[in-house]
């Protein structure tokens, strides 16, 4: 793999890990192993730190892909909590509010789902990377001030019912979707329409574009690929 001239890999980012943490760690691995000082890498969408799934990462002259790969659809499969609601939509802060979820039904649960399929309005979280005045939404979240954020008018290409447990009142659905999607909100949001409260449990990036999950490979293999290569084909200037 030439990752100076150009490369596009296909990766499961780790549950735990921002999107930034991981293109840190293949720049810097790439960078120690071919002796450079820097490498241009980036990658198309952002995951949570409590997502794992699909990234892509380009690097060297394969970054002007990454607009490309932006705008392709993107498929999830998340887990929502019902009855309970946290600041941020998902495990990242605790319950704050818990609500009724006796008269949440199957029958109910695919009245509401489908309803969310089309062109939708969503408001992102307040603890999220979308920029206002300038800051990051997430900047004034931390620091306790209230802001206002502007809905933004998204694709919801389809989304179904994978399981729903009402024992447990969780709830598992698949969701293909445009760029700029907030799976937590929408989580927030059929909470709502549930005449409930919802937040996300668990989330997975399934599928960008035509690269799914399957075709991802991890860190730790990343790695050993990275440490065969061959320094010697390559010059020792700066990038």
């Amino acid at each position: 793999m030439d990752f100076v001239e150009g490369e596009v890999i296909y990766i499961n980012k780790p549950l735990g890990w921002t999107s930034f943490d991981l293109v840190g760690k293949i720049r810097s691995q790439i960078c120690r192993k071919l002796h450079i000082k820097k490498l241009k890498v980036g990658h198309a969408g952002t995951l949570d730190p409590l997502a794992d799934g699909v990234m892509i990462v380009c690097t060297g002259k394969k970054t002007k892909l990454i607009d490309t790969f932006q705008y392709q659809t993107k498929e999830y499969v998340a887990t929502l909590q019902l009855g309970a609601t946290t600041p941020s939509f998902d495990l990242e802060k605790p319950i704050d509010q818990t609500y009724p979820t006796e008269h949440i039904t199957q029958q109910l649960v695919e009245q509401v789902i489908p309803t969310f399929k089309g062109e939708i309005w969503q408001i992102p979280p307040t603890f999220s990377a979308i920029k206002v005045n300038g800051k990051r939404a997430y900047e004034y979240a931390r620091q306790g001030q209230e802001i206002e954020i502007k809905p933004k008018q998204l694709v919801i290409d389809e989304i179904e019912i994978l399981d729903f447990n009402p024992d447990k009142m969780t709830l598992q659905i698949r969701v293909v979707c445009s760029k700029g999607t907030y799976i937590r909100a929408l989580a927030r949001d059929i909470g709502v329409a549930l005449r409930s409260g919802a937040h996300l449990v668990q989330l997975r990036r399934t599928r960008i574009g035509d690269v799914t999950y399957q075709d991802c490979t991890d860190i730790d293999s990343l790695t050993q690929i990275i440490n065969q290569i061959n320094e010697t084909q390559y010059e020792t200037q700066p990038i």
